[in-house]
């Protein structure tokens, strides 16, 4: 009877726990500054050149 506990805590604790950690990384994100969103923008334009020119035709 005692073990049918323990697991019961096991699994919600671990569902705790992971829904808390999942709950403080989005709390943590901050949003992109403008010099920040700017750079992203040019880095993932380049990258989707060079992948265009290493395409095969």
């Amino acid at each position: 009877m005692l073990t049918n506990y323990f697991w019961l805590f096991v699994t919600g604790g671990g569902a705790f726990i992971l829904g808390a950690a999942v709950a403080y990384a989005i709390l943590k994100q901050r949003p992109l500054s403008r010099a920040e969103r700017q750079a992203q923008k040019q880095k993932v334009e380049e990258l989707y050149e060079q992948s265009s020119e290493n395409r095969p035709r």
